[in-house]
Order: C-alpha cells, then structure tokens, then sequence
C-alpha cells in the first residue's frame, strides 16, 4: 500500500499538498497541465525530493525519509539514462549491482527479466545499435531486476511513435499484473490513461483536483474533465 497524509512541498510560489492512498498492485495514472506537481509528486514518493512536512508510508512502512535506494520503489523517466560505453546486460545489471558484481541467481533473474521485455537476443548490443523502444525496454528491465512492489513511470514512453508507446504500455500492463505491481503513471495522454489504469488523479495547482474513475474523464462525466479540454456531458 502506499500512503500520503497531508504530504507538503514548497516549490517557489506554489505549495504543493498531496492526500492519497493507493491499494497494493493498483494501477493510477496522475494527468494535469504542466508544472502542476505530477512529476513532483513522483520525486517525493521515489525520495528525490524531500516533504516540508506529512508522513509517507510505503508498502506499510513509514518512508517519509528514508534514501531512495532504500525504498520499495523503481523510477523510469523519459531519458532511459542508459550508459552509452555499457552493454544491454550490463546496463540492466546495474539495477542489481553498481559494481556489476552479480552472483548466479542474479545473473539468472536478470535473464529473466530480460526475456520477459524481449531483449533475451539483444544483451551484447550498446544503446545505440538498439531501436527507441529496445532502449526503454533495457531502462524497464533496469527497473525491474530491482525486485520492488512500486513502479513509478514518468512519461517515459512520450517520445515514442503510437505503435511503439502501444506496445510498451502493453508490456507495462503485462508485467504489473503478472508481479503484482503497484503502478503510478505521469503521462499527458487521456488515452494512454485509459488504456493502463482505471484510476486517474488529475493534478491542477499543486493539489490532487480530481482522484476518480479515469472513464469518468474520458467520457467527460466528470465535470474535472475541462482541465484535460473535455466538455463535460
């Protein structure tokens, strides 16, 4: 489960302030204008970013502050922050080992997780001979191997063609219901929501203005619907 209770973060002139409670292996997507809080509100439950105040609680711990290395958390961004001089293998083992010290059973998960985004043919090839999405998938996989119940994804499929933004969103969805994983997801796409999670939060202002059934927004039911350029029904 994963817990904010009056969370606050003093960004320049606006305050931000984030109430929300998210069951075990939910799927959420956070939607809103830009520079509304969503990736802020990422960054304080990853760790990145420290709350002024409020408490935080984790897979039933409290995280309010704790590292980010030493929370149930994975974060994929939009760069997939691969290293170029690194291969496929090496850049997935990194979420393992920062040394790439890896003993036998790591090396086994860590092809297993390779297989399951389809890079299992790709692990002695660099970035660059890999296409945009073999390259979010080795990021994914990165994220993966680290074993944790939360899964924070930060636009990281925007700057990919639909086809490809498709096949990646179906991956995602694979393998959070086959681990079990809760998911939040910053995206600026309505249908890239409704296609990953039943739950939307809308953030407007530094606040959660609407935490909802992502239909409801969709379809316009939801009179919150015109931050998104929707008319309500």
């Amino acid at each position: 489960m994963l817990k904010l209770e009056k969370i606050t973060y003093l960004y320049d002139h606006l305050p931000m302030r984030f109430d929300l409670r998210i069951q075990a292996g939910e799927r959420v997507a956070i939607l809103g204008p830009s520079g509304a809080g969503k990736s802020t509100l990422l960054s304080l439950i990853a760790g990145f970013l420290a709350p002024a105040s409020g408490r935080m609680m984790l897979n039933n711990q409290d995280h309010t502050h704790t590292p980010p290395a030493q929370r149930p958390v994975s974060m994929l961004f939009q760069e997939n922050n691969l290293f170029s001089h690194l291969n496929v293998e090496q850049n997935i083992g990194l979420g393992l080992h920062p040394g790439l010290k890896l003993n036998h059973e790591q090396k086994l998960l860590l092809g297993q997780i390779a297989q399951q985004v389809g890079l299992e043919e790709c692990l002695d090839r660099l970035p660059a001979q890999l296409s945009g999405g073999q390259r979010q998938r080795a990021a994914l996989a990165r994220c993966l191997v680290r074993s944790q119940p939360i899964l924070l994804l930060d636009e990281p499929f925007s700057a990919l063609d639909p086809a490809l933004r498709n096949e990646m969103l179906q991956l995602v969805e694979n393998v959070c219901e086959n681990r079990q994983l809760t998911l939040l997801m910053v995206s600026h796409n309505l249908d890239d929501a409704a296609r990953i999670a039943e739950r939307t939060l809308l953030v407007v202002d530094g606040r959660i203005y609407y935490d909802g059934p992502t239909q409801a927004l969709v379809n316009g039911s939801a009179p919150e619907a015109s931050v998104l350029g929707i008319i309500p029904l």
